[in-house]
């Protein structure tokens, strides 16, 4: 160290018990008088050349003469001066001491006119945004961070040289570098900056306790994290043991950490990260940016949430908020929509926001009413928030409804096979009018996906059995929303009068996509008149009993119906018995419990053995009365809704028994699939797939966001989709009860092959 001789160094120094205190540096710096100087950590020939270098590699467009340098915590350094002299003149020095800045001014205000001196806080800085293109920090980040002080004076200063330091400039610190300083340093300046580190000479014939060194950082653009450069031979400085020692530790553990973010695309980024820029300006919209994060500390929230944050991929289109919150409940927090990338950009589209946070709820969070989990969560998002900090904009709270008045449950029993099952009787609040005029509906809803309804059937009751035996045109209230795993749920209500249920009615369908289903046979409307005129019957095979109310619904309606269900789950059979009038008889059999795959398998099994034993050509499970045309639908839900795959399960997709259905339906007939799945990628390899096994692929989009029902034919007996107008006007008449008048139109189907 340079200094002033004479004055006990005893006493100087003890006047510097806390380096934060502004009284103690004046009593310092007036100990030592006027004309001192005074060096921190290392002395300008040891500090020169990397020093210069740094500077001049980042002023080499510009020019040293218009390279702005600010110098914090400067005291009575004459480090300004030797830069003055090697052509930075644009240095602008400041200290909180006005003994120190007074002094100094003096000294060089004939000699170094060019040069500014200020008395201001480090940590408060009065200058605009991007101004300096190098900050050099000769010990002050140290003095800030003592340790009985903790970091909080550290973290605000740095946050000023973030915002201070052009995009580009550099920000030289020279340190001791002891680990609470490097732990600060490293983690505020982790993103979208590039760190390199430099050891400082020491002066020749001098043995230091400790050695300096200089980290450099430079403020990119770029928000993924860089490793950190060592810029100097380990072994040339190992003899200073514990502090080097903990420094290589220090740049190993932080080099670990951002190797992490490197390596991971869906990484679990801290509150702090974020804020520090990780993705970015937390305050600016990035189109298409997704992250996640944990918000709520322990002290500041009653709760932890898992959180993503996902900007628009169209910013430049009209939205209704600048940002939103979408809650996701425990119960669907496992399912595709949610869960994958895919179905969270789909959220974020239909939120009509620019910035999505999507909350995630879990188990920590039950027996909290929404109100209270809003007002502890309306503090933490308003901080995640894109534009100023004190934007009132409204930030509305979103969570999937059911659109449920009313609810009983009936029945719940657990299976073996679809575990938690419920049977339930509900009001839609869609419904006007006097509660004893309502329309009720029963219900079937699995607990594994809870927020989707598996079956929906009218109910007559007491009160009601007279309107429903008569209102036949109508049959339901339209809702775009009451449809197979498309119907949320909300929470048990009870009904208004408690009446009691007398059957369900089978002549109507409250299912928008079974009515899709039935008017899709108008695809072999000739094979339909034909089994009516020749009194045959088409035997049609159910995948998937549900409720039954499909198979009910077709038996009652196209008598010339010959329909066989299978069904995996002797639980449902019961259910559907029970609770949804489900009647077996000799046009009506559940033929099958067991696997609707393996089915399918042993019934072309039989088929071959029979085609190789006689040379005929036999239908599986008919008699003499049927026709050759068959029709093959599977109606089963998936037990993954992880998959994006919700109806029907995977295995009924693959390639494989697409094959086996269309050796089933070898001699003529249709196969139909309800397919439910919000991910246009899987819905793609579907169609794909149906395409490579099936000479014929229609498909019926339908009102709802996710239901499609596929309609395919091994051979080329289904009509072109110009004369459906037609065919369904025939289907029809040949129909006991009409489907809903406008709830189908034929220029929904589409052929795809």
């Amino acid at each position: 160290m340079e200094g002033k001789k004479g004055i006990a160094s005893s006493e100087i120094f003890e006047t510097l018990g806390d380096f934060t205190s502004k009284e103690n540096w004046d009593k310092f710096f007036t100990l030592r008088g006027t004309g001192d100087t005074f060096e921190w950590y290392a002395e300008w020939p040891e500090l020169r050349d990397p020093l210069i270098s740094e500077l001049q590699s980042s002023s080499a467009s510009d020019g040293a003469a218009d390279f702005q340098i600010l110098v914090p915590g400067c005291g009575s350094s004459r480090v300004s001066e030797y830069l003055y002299d090697a052509g930075f003149r644009r240095t602008t020095n400041i200290d909180f001491s006005k003994v120190v800045v007074s002094d100094m001014l003096r000294r060089y205000v004939r000699s170094k006119p060019e040069m500014r001196w200020r008395v201001m806080d480090m940590t408060d800085l009065q200058f605009a945004d991007d101004f300096f293109d190098a900050i050099l920090d000769k010990g002050g980040l140290d003095a800030l961070m003592e340790p009985e002080y903790g970091s909080k004076l550290g973290i605000k200063y740095l946050k000023e040289v973030q915002r201070v330091l052009k995009s580009g400039g550099k920000f030289l610190c020279l340190t001791l570098a002891e680990s609470h300083v490097l732990d600060v340093l490293f983690t505020e300046l982790r993103f979208g900056w590039e760190t390199s580190i430099h050891s400082i000479p020491q002066k020749p014939g001098s043995k230091p306790t400790f050695q300096t060194f200089m980290v450099v950082t430079v403020k990119e653009k770029l928000v993924a994290p860089n490793l950190i450069k060592l810029l100097f031979d380990q072994h040339s400085i190992i003899h200073k043991g514990g502090q080097v020692h903990a420094l290589l530790n220090a740049v190993e553990n932080e080099n670990r950490i951002r190797s992490g973010y490197t390596a991971s695309a869906d990484i679990m980024y801290s509150l702090k990260d974020l804020q520090l820029g990780a993705k970015g300006a937390l305050n600016e919209l990035v189109p298409g940016c997704r992250c996640q994060t944990i918000l709520g500390e322990q002290g500041s929230s009653l709760f932890h949430y898992k959180a993503v944050l996902l900007d628009s991929h169209q910013l430049s289109e009209p939205f209704l908020y600048h940002c939103g919150v979408f809650i996701v409940p425990k119960a669907r927090a496992h399912e595709w929509l949610f869960t994958s990338e895919e179905g969270q950009w789909l959220i974020v589209e239909s939120s009509k926001a620019a910035r999505l946070i999507m909350i995630f709820l879990d188990s920590s969070h039950t027996g909290s009413s929404m109100d209270d989990i809003q007002k502890d969560l309306s503090p933490l998002v308003r901080n995640l928030a894109p534009g100023k900090a004190d934007d009132e904009a409204r930030i509305p709270f979103m969570m999937a409804g059911d659109g449920i008045k009313q609810r009983n449950i009936v029945h719940e029993v657990t299976s073996a096979i679809t575990g938690h099952i419920i049977v339930e009787d509900v009001i839609y609040d869609n419904a006007d009018g006097d509660p004893s005029e309502l329309k009720l509906f029963r219900r079937l809803t699995f607990g594994r996906s809870s927020s989707m309804v598996q079956s929906e059937a009218f109910l007559s009751q007491e009160a009601h059995s007279k309107e429903a035996g008569t209102d036949r045109k109508r049959n339901v209230p339209s809702s775009r929303t009451r449809t197979k795993r498309g119907q949320k749920r909300s929470d048990s209500y009870k009904l208004i009068d408690g009446s009691k249920v007398t059957k369900v009615d089978h002549s109507c369908l409250a299912s928008l996509y079974h009515s899709g289903i039935v008017s899709g046979f108008a695809l072999i409307i000739s094979a339909l008149e034909l089994a009516v005129s020749s009194g045959k019957k088409i035997r049609t095979y159910i995948v998937g009993l549900g409720a039954g109310l499909l198979p009910m619904f077709l038996h009652a309606c196209l008598p010339f119906l010959q329909l066989e269900v299978v069904e995996l789950d002797p639980v449902m059979l019961d259910l559907a018995t029970q609770y949804f009038n489900f009647v077996e008889d000799d046009r009506m059999k559940v033929v099958h419990i067991g696997d609707g795959i393996r089915f399918i398998e042993d019934a072309n099994v039989i088929k071959s053995h029979e085609q190789e034993t006689d040379g005929t050509c036999p239908e599986p499970l008919a008699n003499g009365n049927s026709s050759g045309i068959k029709i093959l639908i599977v109606d089963a839900d998936s037990s993954d809704l992880s998959s994006g795959l919700s109806c029907p399960p995977s295995d009924f997709v693959e390639e494989s028994f697409l094959l086996q259905a269309k050796n089933f339906l070898s001699e003529g007939g249709l196969f139909v699939i309800n397919l439910v799945s919000r991910s246009p990628a899987i819905r793609e390899k579907v169609v794909l797939r149906l395409k490579a096994a099936f000479s014929q692929l229609f498909s019926l989009e339908l009102e709802e966001d996710v239901n499609e029902v596929l309609f395919a034919s091994p051979r080329n007996v289904c009509i072109d989709v110009d004369q459906l107008q037609e065919a369904v006007a025939k289907l029809r008449s040949l129909m006991k009860f009409p489907l809903p008048d406008g709830q189908i139109e034929p220029g929904k189907f589409k052929c795809l092959k």
